[in-house]
């Protein structure tokens, strides 16, 4: 039996044998403009979002770093198939 790893940065790609995914999520740099509202541009400089609270509560969502929402932040998917072949 052999078996591959894809690692796939975007996309999506599917195996005719078994297979499995694994999907991991990261968030990166504030991305947030400060100086929207007086027409200019300028960010924090916050580089990786880290919850303020645990997991399943409204402080999860919170940047501890910075104070912005998660949504702020750059979007980092990573998707690994993992195919096997008989």
């Amino acid at each position: 039996m052999k078996k591959c790893q894809v690692v796939l940065k975007s996309g999506r790609r599917s195996c005719s044998t078994s297979s499995s995914m694994i999907t991991n999520v990261r968030y990166g740099e504030c991305q947030k403009n400060h100086a929207a509202n007086i027409g200019g541009y300028a960010v924090d400089g916050c580089r990786e979002f880290m919850a303020s609270d645990a997991e399943g509560t409204t402080g999860a969502l919170t940047c501890a770093a910075c104070g912005c929402h998660r949504n702020f932040h750059r979007r980092e998917v990573e998707t690994e198939v993992a195919c096997e072949y008989t």
